[in-house]
């Protein structure tokens, strides 16, 4: 949750530059890699059940950059490109359109990710990348990735005039929000707690029976 925001957020400070499109986006690609590395390789490691050292949270740094980096570029050509082509003029065909650069960025940065994949294989379990690389898996994940990825940013664009409706009301309504607030961290509790209860009676050992 915490990535997205952060590319979204180097990538509009830098289209207030000169530079053209295609840098600017390959200029933020490597500064989100440079910055999120270290988080995105903790969390996998750490999903994955491996040792965490800060030598570490570096490592897969040349595939990783080379990906958003053409993540980034792909955004801003590929953006400038569609923009000709359909040259949208409501505000709903500039969000497709958006879409369709982010599907469009997803797909072209894809075989990055298996060269990051194959490159963070532990050493004793390392598969050559004949035997690592499956194309029809690759295929699905890659399209439904970016599929996944496309509409998110999708109904990110459409909601943010809402967002910023509601954001504005609430600064001039403090009292509104903290309760908005304290709701919504009651609700997160609330909905932790009945998980932590069902994992917990889901490891209690069943009563034994004596047979008879």
């Amino acid at each position: 949750m915490l990535k997205f925001p952060i590319f979204e957020i180097i990538n509009m400070a830098m289209s207030f530059t000169a530079i053209s499109a295609g840098l600017s986006g390959t200029i933020s690609g490597f500064l989100f890699c440079t910055a999120m590395l270290p988080v995105t390789n903790y969390r996998f490691r750490k999903s994955m059940g491996w040792e965490i050292k800060p030598a570490l949270l570096y490592q897969a740094y040349v595939p990783t950059v080379v990906r958003d980096i053409l993540y980034g570029w792909a955004r801003g050509f590929v953006g400038v490109a569609l923009a000709k082509v359909f040259q949208p003029q409501t505000f709903l065909q500039d969000a497709f359109v958006f879409a369709f650069v982010i599907w469009a960025a997803c797909i072209i940065s894809s075989p990055c990710n298996e060269w990051r994949g194959y490159t963070l294989q532990p050493k004793d379990k390392k598969l050559s990348f004949g035997e690592y690389f499956k194309p029809v898996n690759y295929a699905r994940s890659t399209g439904i990735g970016a599929t996944i990825m496309g509409i998110s940013l999708f109904v990110g664009r459409l909601v943010t005039p809402f967002a910023e409706t509601a954001f504005a009301y609430l600064k001039g309504h403090p009292v509104v929000g903290a309760v908005i607030l304290a709701a919504c961290i009651g609700g997160f509790k609330l909905i932790s707690g009945g998980e932590e209860e069902e994992e917990t009676k889901a490891e209690e050992p069943e009563p034994a029976t004596e047979e008879k």
